[in-house]
């Protein structure tokens, strides 16, 4: 298994999902974590269940907010070894009836939410020179979707936030990719009708939808020792589904 042992983690939107799944899975591998959630309460929950040390209300649209939360992590654990950017909002909508604040809201919290997240984090993590962050695309950024116009633009700039960061930090010894979830069960995806989960299923070539730990564990090994010579990737976790 891993060993995280000595490293200290953010996860941000870790209350739920993908987010809490990565939390444990850095947790079990020895890791100090802190998560992050809008809510205070639900997220020190989220941590007992997760086992963080701790967990702290964020929202990430607010730039300041999110620099203080990261220094504060980092000077109270000594340092900051691993980001994950997982704070993010989907709203589906067709191009026509998209509105107004769906877009703002969208845009504010994925992209400038992710953006706000990897310069809070890479400036903690130049003081070691060292240090590796994960943000959260998805497949619909790269390939697109119907009725999704608007998150897929907002995970399209989030992977490209990865690949950019990534070229910029690498002489600094950080470490930026990304992961490209599929049709992943969580409360996000809840919604989709029955018929639509089916579908994807039957295009899945692994013949079923993901899971948040099966993203949790890929966030695992890029945020390790073990991809140490990984950087500015955008991998794909969809169980085939894109091929």
């Amino acid at each position: 298994m891993t060993d995280l042992s000595g490293r200290v983690a953010l996860v941000t939107g870790g209350t739920r999902g993908i987010g809490l799944a990565t939390a444990r899975a850095l947790a079990e591998a020895g890791a100090t974590v802190v998560l992050t959630g809008r809510d205070e309460a639900r997220a020190k929950e989220a941590a007992a269940a997760a086992g963080a040390a701790s967990g702290l209300a964020l929202d990430v649209t607010d730039a300041k907010a999110v620099s203080t939360l990261v220094r504060g992590v980092a000077k109270e654990h000594g340092k900051l070894d691993i980001v994950v950017a997982n704070a993010g909002i989907m709203e589906d909508a067709l191009l026509g009836m998209i509105k107004e604040d769906v877009v703002d809201t969208t845009l504010s919290t994925n992209v400038a939410g992710t953006l706000h997240t990897v310069q809070a984090a890479a400036r903690a993590m130049m003081r070691k020179k060292t240090g590796a962050i994960v943000v959260l695309a998805s497949i619909v950024g790269e390939y697109g979707s119907a009725g999704q116009t608007v998150y897929a633009a907002s995970k399209a700039a989030v992977a490209n936030i990865a690949r950019s960061a990534a070229k910029e930090l690498g002489r600094s010894g950080i470490r930026v990719n990304a992961v490209a979830p599929g049709v992943v069960e969580t409360d996000l995806t809840a919604g989709l009708p029955e018929d639509a989960k089916a579908d994807n299923v039957a295009r899945t070539p692994l013949g079923r939808l993901g899971t948040p730990e099966d993203v949790a564990k890929v966030i695992r090994f890029l945020v390790s020792d073990e991809a140490s010579f990984v950087t500015g990737q955008v991998l794909g976790v969809d169980g085939g589904l894109v091929l």
